[in-house]
């Protein structure tokens, strides 16, 4: 996460999930609406990477009801994210720091949108148990980032098609090729399966899978009652 810990990286931040992610807007829209189906109208909501700012505002703008705190390393990306929040930004406290940073709650539900590929699946499950602990019973936790399979020619191919989804979008080819190199040799990538058995060892049940666009996957689940 390092890559956003200056201001430059992190005002540029918003122009790059629209052209990497395949329906990134969707995502957000799909993340509000499975929130909506559990957390009250007057809802509190933890946002845990949340540099940027752009699933706070668009949770904002989708149920003006919510409050939200808002955690993340980078205290670049948290100045962007209050920018990108404007007026909006009173209904969101912002915290520089982790998932042990965050306030108790308990929250009527969370999310963590493309953060958990940045992270070991040690970290991941740390990360996942602290966002339990966090939550009411029953309460939902949205999650989605880079998932695909991890075997020899099936990885790379997965991340050619990422690739080429970031050229179709604009990105220059010689970008997205040192990018897929990067995520194929830096990131602790996890197979779904894994994800999804990491979900359940954190303490959540229900897990549906309700977003997958090429390397990227998405989860809905559950705080166990």
């Amino acid at each position: 996460m390092n890559t956003f810990s200056d201001p430059p990286s992190a005002a540029r931040y918003a122009e790059g999930p629209v052209r990497l992610v395949p329906g990134f807007h969707a995502l957000q829209q799909m993340a509000a609406l499975l929130l909506a189906e559990s957390v009250p109208e007057d809802g509190h909501v933890l946002v845990l990477g949340a540099g940027g700012g752009l699933e706070l505002k668009a949770f904002a703008e989708a149920q003006p009801g919510w409050r939200f705190v808002g955690v993340d390393p980078s205290a670049g990306m948290l100045k962007a994210a209050e920018v990108t929040l404007g007026p909006l930004a009173s209904r969101a406290e912002l915290i520089e720091g982790y998932v042990d940073t965050a306030p108790e709650g308990p929250f009527d539900g969370a999310t963590c949108l493309l953060t958990l590929h940045f992270l070991s699946a040690e970290e991941r499950l740390h990360t996942l148990r602290q966002l339990r602990r966090r939550l009411k019973p029953g309460a939902p936790l949205v999650v989605a980032h880079h998932s695909f399979p991890q075997t020899g020619r099936e990885k790379v191919r997965w991340l050619e098609r990422y690739a080429a989804f970031a050229v179709s979008s604009g990105v220059p080819a010689s970008n997205a090729n040192k990018a897929i190199e990067a995520i194929g040799a830096r990131l602790p990538l996890l197979a779904p399966e894994q994800d999804v058995a990491l979900l359940e060892k954190a303490g959540f049940e229900n897990v549906e899978l309700f977003y997958a666009g090429f390397t990227f996957r998405g989860w809905v689940a559950y705080g166990a009652r």
